[in-house]
């Protein structure tokens, strides 16, 4: 195994161009540990939160940091007490300590699923952070076969999931999005609807006689006031950004912290796996543009994952 790493750090909150890449000892693995050779790390708006510092109330870090969360790779070193992995497997799964942005990594073997085959590394190291936000906020909802269910940001990295898990259930889902995205949600089974002026009126349209049964809000508060205006009851609309609104009219704000569990990174993964669910893949860069990789993120509306290939 390789004596030296590389991993992203940051010594200060700030904008992207705190970011650098340095050289760190490769780790050796704790008991319950194995550490990855990582192939590739998914990006996610989180992690731009967390370095910024605009939630250092409720996630302060410890200097200097890492980046990134979601992973997958090659066990190049298994902790004593891990049984369930040996050298050479291929996982994927995610980080509790931000520094999936790096070369190698120890992570808890529990945090960590084999990767099957016929799953990219891109979609695989870009896995857990959309798959779990997504299946959290569809449980939130209670989402049934045959209703209604509609998604703001329907095609960004959690929404494209996301909708694809909901028409998988049997659900009918309007994805709220830009006229360019129309082809791909209506290829995936998804009735499209463009954000923008009048959009109430072509929810209503799309929805028809039935109505919208339950809204999922991937994007911002003024959406849970149009679900208000709908007619949604309060307890089947769900947010991951609103929060303040969302207190304030008894919306559901589950995230990923919700299902994290190991059996539902396994269902996930299954879902992929089958091609039930895709996971689009806008961009890949090496660690060492990872600041170009931000910079596309925080450009807003990008259709899926954007991925670092160490």
């Amino acid at each position: 195994m390789d004596d030296q790493a590389r991993a992203v750090r940051f010594d200060q909150y700030g904008d992207r161009d705190v970011l650098h890449i340095t050289d760190v000892p490769t780790p050796d693995p704790g008991p319950r540990e194995v550490v990855v050779k990582i192939r590739a790390a998914g990006i996610n708006p989180f992690d731009t939160m967390l370095r910024s510092g605009v939630i250092r109330d409720l996630f302060p870090v410890d200097f200097p940091s890492g980046q990134g969360s979601d992973l997958a790779g090659i066990v190049v070193s298994v902790g004593a007490e891990v049984g369930q992995f040996a050298v050479g497997d291929e996982v994927l799964g995610w980080t509790p300590a931000a520094g999936a942005h790096a070369t190698h990594l120890a992570v808890p073997a529990e945090r960590l699923v084999a990767k099957p085959p016929q799953v990219s590394w891109e979609a695989a190291g870009s896995l857990h952070m959309v798959g779990a936000t997504a299946y959290a906020a569809a449980r939130a909802v209670a989402a049934r076969p045959g209703e209604t269910v509609a998604v703001s940001a329907a095609t960004g990295g959690v929404g494209s999931f996301l909708v694809q898990l909901l028409t998988s259930q049997g659900v009918r889902v309007l994805g709220i999005a830009s006229p360019a995205s129309s082809a791909w949600l209506d290829k995936h089974g998804v009735i499209p609807v463009p954000y923008g002026d009048g959009l109430r009126e072509r929810l209503e349209q799309a929805a028809g006689v039935g109505g919208i049964d339950a809204f999922i809000d991937l994007h911002g508060p003024e959406y849970l006031d149009l679900a208000i205006d709908l007619g949604i009851k309060p307890d089947r609309i769900q947010t991951t950004v609103a929060m303040q609104r969302a207190a304030e009219i008894g919306a559901r704000t589950d995230g990923r912290h919700n299902a994290t569990a190991r059996e539902i990174l396994v269902e996930l993964v299954e879902l992929v796996a089958s091609g039930a669910v895709e996971i689009p893949v806008t961009a890949t860069y090496p660690l060492d543009r990872v600041t170009d990789a931000y910079a596309e993120l925080e450009q807003g509306h990008t259709h899926g994952k954007i991925v670092l290939i160490p």
